[in-house]
């Protein structure tokens, strides 16, 4: 590819509303346009590189026998309300009618069209199991998008969908893909952490994702160097170390301007670790209270998994409604008016402060399951430091981008959209499905994040757009030109994809613009051709400089690729 001849609109300032590394450069190096929030035109060097990341998807894929096919992004209604997701599922549904007023949406998944799919066409124990995928386009109405194309309303996604007769039959479809997902990450270039976490709207039986650290990522993930422990912090559980509390007896404390845990303490001389936080949620049964260590924060997450339901923060004037005491003096013992107390696991021992359920005061002393009765969950925010719960190592939290995620659903879609099958007996059983889903731009965003310096993108030579960019620094230069025609044709004729810069610009603009666009390796056919013959071969990781004659030219950058590629 010429440059002169294509579009790669590069610019030198961060775009203005820009805060991820991989959005601004991704952004300069001209791989893609916002035309709205949340909505990117992916210009021809980007849509290169998700091509490449999809090769290498679609090989994997199909050598765990997977079957690729195309289905609508627009839905009929019918099927989400069968499966229920019509109702469950809020805002960032698209939701439209036809010209007959017909309900329809616009696809976020496809795991309801599947099961209508496998419904229509599985009759026969004989005809499992199947492995369907595709690599399409989804809409998501998300309400903060941000980060670039990490958090978009459209974006590109590879989901695929086992179909098997029974669960043992998901297990090895599952570990199938798990064993896929780690060969395309690795292949890709990216690092990346496989961590347990919750299949949330999915539903099912268990699931996984695949984290790549980043700081622009929007999960937490707890790991252990220890034992290999890792889980999303929605499920992560850390051992915490024990407060110790004063030598006090159970009684009641004026503190008539101390609502917050900090002024609590402040006012006791206590350390957080020995108060109890006690916040109140509205829940389908009323008000519930949730009750964590002073240190620690609440997961919702976790709470909306003990509770069974999705909860949401009482306001004030609320807790002052059902519990009859203002916010910050709300406590366990005797409260009135909530369905539910649920307290974190951390609070099984030792002695407390709490609120008094009383205007101005606070009670210490308290001892859980003598002062008051709970239900025990685990609710609280792993924290960097706490104890594995596997081998007690000092557990890190780490910022992460999720670039793939995998589903054990079992037959939550099946049964209701009647997908079964006749097993050898004859009798009907529903077929058992699983769901695994990649972000090819989320692995290219990745990249970026994981792979840059002050200077721009480096590039994975397994994704990267170009393999060679070659750049003649005085076009106008006849010697120069002829020199880099030639080589662009060995090069392009030994099989590498090459970019040559041919425009007659300043050779400080090409060379800035190469280092943008991270291409592995860089050819520089300048004075030094000139002068002595030779041509320079630059890694653009390392930053590596070699200089080589014109014919040794296919046989260097051929031994830097396969170093580059693990060859």
């Amino acid at each position: 590819m010429r440059w002169s001849r294509s579009l790669i609109p590069t610019l030198r300032e961060d775009p203005a509303d820009a805060e991820a590394i991989s959005h601004k450069l991704m952004v300069r190096a001209g791989l893609v346009r916002q035309l709205a929030a949340g909505i990117y035109v992916y210009l021809p060097v980007g849509l290169r590189i998700l091509n490449k990341v999809n090769t290498i998807i679609r090989e994997e894929m199909n050598a765990i026998g997977g079957q690729e096919l195309t289905m609508p992004v627009l839905h009929p209604a019918e099927i989400w309300q069968q499966s229920g997701r019509w109702d469950a599922i809020g805002g960032e549904m698209f939701r439209l009618k036809d010209r007959n007023q017909r309900d329809m949406c616009l696809g976020m998944t496809h795991e309801e069209v599947i099961a209508w799919l496998a419904a229509h066409e599985i009759r026969s124990y004989r005809n499992l199991p199947q492995v369907w995928y595709q690599i399409q386009t989804k809409e998501r109405d998300e309400a903060r998008p941000r980060s670039g194309v990490l958090r978009t309303r459209e974006f590109l996604m590879k989901d695929s969908y086992t179909l098997d007769p029974d669960h043992a039959a998901l297990d090895k479809s599952y570990n199938d893909h798990k064993g896929a997902y780690c060969r395309i990450f690795d292949r890709c270039g990216i690092e990346y952490v496989v961590v347990d976490s919750d299949p949330g709207m999915m539903g099912g039986s268990g699931s996984h994702e695949f984290m790549a650290p980043s700081a622009a990522g929007e999960d937490d993930v707890a790991l252990c160097d220890g034992c290999g422990y890792a889980a999303n912090v929605e499920l992560a559980r850390g051992v915490p170390a024990q407060g110790v509390p004063p030598a006090w007896t159970f009684g009641e404390v004026a503190t008539p301007d101390a609502r917050t845990i900090a002024e609590v303490c402040a006012l006791l001389g206590i350390e957080p670790a020995v108060t109890i936080k006690s916040l109140v949620f509205m829940g389908p049964e009323g008000p519930v209270l949730a009750l964590v260590r002073g240190d620690h924060a609440l997961h919702e997450r976790k709470l909306a998994r003990a509770l069974r339901a999705e909860p949401r923060p009482a306001q004030a004037d609320e807790v002052r409604e059902h519990l009859g005491v203002p916010v910050g003096f709300v406590g366990p013992v005797k409260v009135s008016g909530v369905s539910r107390i649920v307290a974190d696991e951390s609070l099984r021992q030792g002695s407390y402060a709490t609120g008094a359920n009383r205007d101005g005061c606070h009670l210490t002393g308290v001892v859980p399951g003598r002062d008051f009765q709970c239900e025990w969950a685990d609710l609280q925010t792993v924290l960097p430091g706490e104890a594995c719960p596997a081998c007690g190592t000092p557990l890190r939290v780490a910022r992460v981008i999720e670039v793939g995620n995998i589903f054990k659903l079992g037959t939550k879609y099946s049964v209701p959209l009647g997908a079964v099958y006749l097993d050898e007996q004859g009798r009907e059983r529903p077929i058992v499905m699983g769901s695994y889903g990649i972000g090819p731009a989320r692995i290219a965003a990745a990249a970026v994040e994981q792979r840059h310096d002050a200077d721009g993108i480096i590039w994975p030579w397994s994704i990267a757009p170009f393999q060679v960019h070659l750049i003649p620094v005085a076009i106008r230069d006849a010697a120069q030109a002829s020199a880099a025609e030639e080589i662009y044709r060995d090069l392009t004729g030994a099989g590498f994809e090459v970019l040559m810069d041919d425009r007659d610009e300043r050779a400080g603009v090409k060379f800035k613009d190469a280092d943008l666009l991270g291409v592995p390796i860089r050819v520089t056919v300048g004075q030094g051709f000139i002068k002595q013959g030779l041509v320079e071969i630059r890694e653009r990781g390392t930053r590596r400089e070699r200089r080589v004659t014109r014919a040794e030219v296919v046989a260097t950058v051929g031994d830097v690729g396969r170093k580059l590629s693990g060859g």
